[in-house]
């Protein structure tokens, strides 16, 4: 049965190609531009080299990316894609060239190469539905904007600790990431015109925002502000206030949209009909499980077994042996923004399963500290996981504990 293989290196703007047959015989090569015109020349070049008989899952796509219009077009086309890590890729590529030279037609061809001889060794794109990639949309987004929010923060509170830093405690009991601290940061940017707020000035903001204490806080927050200062000349204290005010201003807007997208996270993720199954385990609440959702997708044949899902977290460790070295390690190879969510699960869990405390002090008694033994908390959750997704089930703390219980009391 004839079988094409492409290799595919995506630009911006166009699709460097290869197609070949299974013996790895170049059948043709082309420069592709992005959209349908480049997707429609591309279906021309297949149907050119197949012929009337060569069935879509007879054609196999082999791209640095998994996503994407063009990619969700070769998968509705009926395609097999696999999306290739870019690392996995370079590895591939250097049995052509270990001079490091580089050409778009080059890396065609050596994609093209790998899903040939190499397919049984990559993933293919997971059959996520539409609803987990929204999921995966507003889950990624949210956290891409936090992310974004602390690198702005610090950049603020560097220039504070520079001009002003008696600001940094007096707004401490607010956070000063928080809108009502930023508003009165940027009413008052110098430590001059921070000395002459009066106490309704400084009440009315947090009143707006609901702030509990509001009386007391604003006196703290007066009296920490009229505290002597060391101070600087007064063009470069203005000029500081300048940059202060533009970073508050551009943390009051993050902090508006990352709300907004909150609200877009919880809707996506509680109209998913694994939503459920996710916020019954122990730590889990609608951002997390939003964001735990979007990396595992919902393809349930992506992951053969619980190892499988584990693997892909990263929570599982890796073994390096070599000789008479032979040692346990984590992966540092991994998805961050899923490790990041699991761990944040996991730590979470330890105030609200009994199970999952049990098993986090046995590994913290095995001297492991405390970074290694959440990671292994949050590996064993990941199995949970995986069989309340495959039967359908919720989380059952009992179900789920039982066998290192029996242990435990074996011991």
């Amino acid at each position: 049965m004839l079988v094409l293989f492409i290799g595919d290196d995506w630009a911006e703007d166009h699709h460097d190609v290869e197609v070949q047959d299974e013996a790895g015989r170049r059948l043709a090569t082309a420069r592709l531009p992005e959209g349908v015109e480049g997707i429609a020349r591309l279906h021309a070049l297949v149907a050119r080299h197949g012929g009337d008989d060569l069935e879509p899952g007879q054609v196999v796509v082999g791209i640095e990316t998994d996503r994407g219009p063009w990619v969700q077009a070769l998968i509705a086309a009926g395609y097999r894609v696999y999306a290739v890590n870019p690392r996995q890729a370079a590895r591939f590529k250097e049995r052509y060239a270990t001079s490091g030279a580089k050409s778009d037609k080059g890396d065609a061809h050596a994609l093209a190469d790998m899903v040939r001889i190499d397919r049984d060794q990559l993933r293919p794109i997971a059959g996520d539905s539409d609803q987990a990639q929204a999921v995966r949309i507003v889950a990624r987004a949210h956290q891409t904007l936090i992310w974004e929010r602390t690198r702005t923060f610090q950049r603020l509170r560097s220039t504070l600790r520079e001009y002003f830093p008696g600001a940094l405690s007096a707004y401490a009991s607010l956070e000063l990431t928080s809108t009502d601290a930023l508003e009165l940061l940027v009413k008052a940017p110098t430590p001059d015109e921070a000395a002459k707020l009066t106490k309704p000035q400084i009440t009315a903001v947090p009143a707006r925002h609901r702030r509990r204490d509001r009386d007391q806080k604003a006196a703290a927050i007066q009296a920490a502000l009229r505290e002597p200062q060391l101070g600087l000349p007064a063009p470069v204290t203005t000029a500081y206030g300048a940059a202060a005010v533009a970073h508050a201003r551009l943390l009051i807007a993050l902090n508006e949209q990352i709300a907004g997208l909150e609200e877009q996270v919880s809707a996506h993720f509680l109209a998913h009909p694994d939503a459920e199954i996710y916020l019954s385990m122990p730590g889990i609440g609608e951002i997390t499980g939003a964001r735990v959702l979007a990396e595992f997708g919902d393809d349930p044949t992506r992951y053969t077994s619980a190892k499988a899902r584990k693997n892909y977290a990263g929570t599982s460790p890796i073994t390096r042996a070599s000789g008479k070295v032979h040692s346990v390690q984590a992966r540092f190879v991994r998805n961050n923004r899923l490790a990041d969510a699991l761990q944040r699960q996991a730590f979470c869990s330890l105030q609200r399963s009994p199970g999952a405390r049990r098993y986090y002090d046995k590994q913290r008694a095995r001297d492991l500290d405390y970074n290694p033994a959440l990671r292994q908390l949050g590996n064993r959750l990941v199995g949970i996981l995986h069989g309340c997704l495959k039967t359908r089930t919720l989380y059952d703390e009992a179900t789920a504990w039982s066998h290192h219980a029996i242990l435990s009391t074996a011991a």
